[in-house]
């Protein structure tokens, strides 16, 4: 999950839009709380050029990046707009924004939406829940004007939360979640945020991307509508999506110094930019932590000295035939100046993904690699971040 964001512009259709990003470090116990953060609701093709068009404008804030692992953008809904800061998640397909009428402990820490000052909502007679691995939500739809950087599409359907679970959503300083996935994973009867965007034309290719920042000083940026490719190094490798729901790929193995530690056989993958761990079997993320870890601190597997850190190995995924290494700097968080915390979690035996063995590859994963979706092709494309 995710911390801070403000936003970028720049539109029209022929425009690339970018929201700069920015992360903010998470305690132990929030960590901890984000198990699965992905969320787990139940070949035809346009050319994506591969250069950026020299005459296409961007505008980005830069902002300040602290050593985290959390990533958010500012949106508006209504009219006047009311702006909130929102998970851009790849995880899950749906957008919500607490209610004016939630009195949850979660709710009031947050901004809430006011329907009765906004003159473009229709209130919807129509219920939700919505359960992430982080929480849940339970609410009402509403349909109003949503605003992405410069980008605007009208009568757009959302969640407004009426209760939320306490916990996680309580304590992440972003308000709302905009879902990124495939729209079967969407509230029945309403369509998603992307696909709005890219039905009316009001971007110019339906691609988004992620640049995460792994550094002080660089922007996290998500991008609509095409490709900075300033933002990557070498040239994007394509991997085909093998289920148009969550951001699914096949992965063929993940070795440790040339040992198989998990996809044996092989697996699938989900690229979840709202996850910020690498997250997969249990007994599989429990070996990995004892070969990694073999002398843990506070009798927990999770938690090693950071004088080590150098010393540990680097894991490699093997993604359609390339070789994507995770190098420790990037699996590792720091707690405290001597306390470290390996960023695997097991979990993903819970959910129903279609086959025996998945994994979901979060922010750990997506720092290294900018990642670009493109739903016109149903691929994915990663290379290594600038």
């Amino acid at each position: 999950m995710k911390w801070l964001v403000i936003l970028g512009l720049v539109a029209l259709s022929e425009c690339i839009v970018k929201i700069p990003l920015t992360k903010i470090k998470t305690t132990q116990g929030a960590i901890r709380e984000k198990q699965l953060l992905g969320k787990f609701l139940d070949e035809q093709s346009h050319s994506l050029s591969q250069n950026s068009d020299p005459d296409q404008k961007f505008s980005s804030h830069r902002l300040r990046n602290f050593q985290n692992i959390v990533y958010f953008g500012n949106i508006t809904i209504g009219t006047p707009p009311q702006e909130f800061q929102v998970n851009f998640d790849t995880g899950s397909s749906d957008l919500w924004v607490p209610s004016v009428d939630c009195r949850s402990p979660s709710c009031s820490t947050h901004k809430r939406f006011n329907p009765q000052k906004s003159t473009t909502f229709q209130r919807l007679d129509q219920k939700i829940e919505l359960i992430y691995g982080s929480g849940s939500m339970k609410g009402v739809l509403g349909r109003d004007t949503i605003q992405i950087g410069d980008l605007v599409i009208t009568n757009q359907i959302f969640g407004l939360s009426q209760n939320q679970s306490s916990g996680v959503l309580e304590q992440v300083p972003y308000d709302g979640i905009l879902g990124l996935a495939y729209p079967n994973l969407a509230v029945r009867g309403t369509t998603p945020v992307f696909d709005n965007l890219k039905n009316h034309k009001i971007i110019s290719e339906p691609v988004f991307a992620f640049y995460l920042s792994s550094r002080p000083g660089n922007i996290s940026t998500v991008m609509f509508g095409g490709v900075d490719h300033t933002y990557h190094k070498g040239k994007l490798q394509w991997v085909p999506v093998t289920q148009a729901s969550f951001w699914q790929v096949a992965m063929s193995s993940m070795t440790i110094n040339g040992k198989v530690v998990g996809c044996s056989h092989g697996c699938q993958a989900i690229v979840d930019t709202g996850t910020s761990l690498l997250v997969g079997p249990t007994h599989l993320v429990t070996d990995i932590l004892k070969l990694i870890n073999p002398k843990p601190m506070l009798d927990d597997q999770q938690v090693l000295p950071c004088d080590v850190v150098n010393s540990l190995p680097t894991l490699l995924l093997t993604i359609n035939g390339i070789v994507y290494p995770v190098p420790p700097d990037y699996y590792v968080q720091r707690l405290t100046q001597e306390i470290c915390f390996l960023s695997f979690q097991g979990g993903t035996e819970t959910n129903h993904f279609g086959t025996s063995e998945n994994w979901i590859l979060g922010d750990v994963f997506l720092r290294l690699y900018f990642s670009v979706y493109d739903r016109g092709n149903n691929r994915i494309g990663l290379a290594p971040a600038a």
